[in-house]
């Protein structure tokens, strides 16, 4: 299994903006494509962290999957991201792959 984690660093002021969009429209989106089986959001708890740092995670099968996606979909919908949000929301992407789960 491969996981596709987005992090986003977003602005104080347009947090809870950020959030209900992601949640009814961004990665629903992203789900809608059929590439990925799980997606989750997840805030960064850490000593320096103000507190507005999320991880977004994707689940999909395959590194072909995910090629199929940054391909044919990430393109349009980052660019949807950036139109919304600007520089407000810094995302920047890993990619991991599940070795074993306990």
């Amino acid at each position: 299994m491969i996981i596709y984690n987005v992090t986003v660093s977003v602005d104080k002021s347009i947090v809870n903006d950020w959030l209900k969009w992601m949640r009814n429209d961004h990665v629903p989106e992203i789900i809608s494509t059929k590439i990925f089986n799980k997606a989750q959001i997840n805030r960064l708890i850490t000593e320096n962290d103000s507190g507005h740092t999320f991880a977004v995670s994707y689940s999909c099968k395959s590194m072909k999957d995910l090629h199929n996606y940054q391909v044919n979909y990430a393109p349009l919908l980052q660019q949807k991201h950036f139109k919304k949000f600007g520089d407000k929301a810094v995302a920047f992407r890993t990619i991991m792959e599940v070795i074993d789960i306990f």
